[in-house]
């Protein structure tokens, strides 16, 4: 199986996984800990994927969905983004329309917490 066969699955398997620079318990990287973080406080069940654990994955994610950074978020087999774009997404609310579109169970209260702590 090759890095981009295991990405694929990984993304296909789960309704949102992040690809990121440590684990969702201790990002190695603030943009990767931003986004863990906005998960988190959101309680929205996702999958870490390290890819400082594996240089292939590391580099398969990028042409996987030709984007040149990392974090990664993906939600039902779609690609988001990267840290501003779900940063921006966060504050417009627009994460939270995603997450009700696709049927992920996020919690709303702290979703506008966040709102109100930014705005």
């Amino acid at each position: 199986m090759t890095a981009l066969d295991t990405i694929k699955e990984t993304v296909e398997k789960n309704d949102v996984v992040l690809f990121m620079k440590g684990t969702k318990m201790m990002p190695q990287c603030g943009f990767s800990s931003r986004v863990a973080g906005v998960l988190n406080y959101m309680g929205v069940n996702f999958a870490d994927v390290n890819v400082l654990a594996d240089a292939e994955i590391r580099q398969g994610i990028k042409d996987f969905s030709d984007w040149p950074t990392i974090p990664q978020l993906y939600v039902k087999g779609e690609f988001v983004g990267g840290c501003d774009i779900v940063t921006e997404m966060t504050l417009s609310g627009e994460l939270d329309t995603l997450f009700e579109t696709k049927g992920v169970t996020f919690d709303k209260d702290a979703a506008n917490k966040i709102r109100e702590a930014n705005g």
